[in-house]
């Protein structure tokens, strides 16, 4: 009886032992939030619970399998993102990332609901739509709930409104933002020149550019909504959850928007 309670007894060691841990994979989960990586990180905590379970039963076989499977995963992640590894730590070590993410009223907002904010649809179909009378190349991505700093660092700061004017001067031909992504979020241009990852689906047509792939890229990776607009042909296209909406006409693009955008 007297080793049961001792079982059971939790004192304040443990308790500051678990809220630690859980600070850790929050901070470890804002990190790769809006990445790739996210899904691995998942993967290799469902793999390191059922090592943790196989363990405490004592399957002996099966948890040495498990348990050389994470040492061999974790070398062979390393490999594979070392170039996102390198901009997680680059990431950690500035300042103004942990000023704009973990600060006290950051932390306040945390349980705070987020605030919608209407995104002006009629100026991203006239800027889209002028862009591909003219063959003018672009591509814009409308940030959701999925974190797309890792993007936004990539290319050049702007915070300007969204206006038909301003995202027609960033993709002009001879504009030294031109090439890249635009990044709106809340209605402000936050980043230009922004480099996305690219998809490797082999669903998409066989004359889809760079452009297309980009912007079906960041939409298999995160939630965000991407248009982009061929300088070839001068097609709109819509990407959203993996999908690619090619050629979209100018009739069907803000009902288009409207329904992926739709919560």
């Amino acid at each position: 009886m007297h080793e049961s309670k001792d079982i059971l007894h939790i004192g304040w060691n443990d308790v500051l032992d678990i809220f630690l841990v859980a600070v850790l994979l929050y901070v470890l989960y804002n990190l790769v939030k809006g990445t790739s990586a996210l899904k691995v990180f998942w993967g290799l905590g469902l793999i390191y619970l059922v090592w943790v379970i196989v363990t405490a039963l004592d399957f002996k076989l099966l948890s040495s399998i498990v348990g050389k499977f994470i040492n061999v995963g974790i070398i062979t992640i390393i490999v594979i993102f070392q170039q996102e590894i390198r901009k997680f730590l680059l990431l950690i070590g500035s300042t103004q990332f942990w000023k704009q993410h973990y600060s006290l009223f950051k932390i306040k907002e945390a349980f705070k609901e987020d605030i919608i904010v209407n995104i002006p649809l009629n100026i991203l179909q006239d800027a889209c739509y002028n862009m591909s009378r003219n063959k003018t190349g672009a591509l814009i991505v409308i940030a959701q709930k999925d974190d797309l700093n890792l993007y936004e660092q990539s290319g050049w700061p702007v915070n300007a409104p969204v206006t038909e004017y301003m995202l027609e001067s960033i993709f002009y031909k001879n504009a030294p933002m031109h090439d890249g992504a635009v990044i709106i979020k809340n209605n402000i241009i936050v980043a230009a020149k922004c480099i996305l990852p690219v998809s490797e689906s082999d669903k998409l047509p066989s004359h889809a550019g760079t452009r297309h792939r980009a912007a079906l890229g960041i939409s298999e990776q995160t939630d965000a909504l991407a248009i982009s607009v061929s300088e070839q042909t001068g097609a709109v296209s819509i990407a959203k959850n993996g999908e690619l909406h090619h050629n979209v006409e100018h009739k069907d693009f803000i009902p288009l928007l409207e329904k992926l955008l739709a919560p």
